[in-house]
């Protein structure tokens, strides 16, 4: 294993955690323009339409899809001028 790789498995660890916070108030400030409602559905959630369970799980994995990606490219940016080496 390569050291820019190792030097990066910390900053990728506390990268996920940040980007799973992102992500979640996204997607609920999110649901509340798309529903006008606080909370977003559960699958398990009986009182609610199949066609809203659907539509927040989309949005939400669509959400947490590009923080994540934003992120990840953010550090592996940063640890490239860090370190002068593109972590793999």
């Amino acid at each position: 294993m390569k050291a820019s790789s190792i030097a990066y498995k910390p900053m990728g660890f506390a990268l996920g955690a940040a980007s799973g916070m992102i992500a979640s108030a996204v997607f609920k400030q999110t649901w509340k323009v798309i529903e006008g409602e606080g909370d977003a559905p559960d699958a398990l959630d009986e009182d609610r339409p199949w066609r809203q369970i659907l539509l927040a799980a989309a949005v939400q994995g669509a959400i947490f899809a590009v923080v994540k990606a934003t992120v990840e490219r953010s550090g592996a940016k940063a640890t490239r001028r860090v370190t002068g080496v593109w972590p793999s």
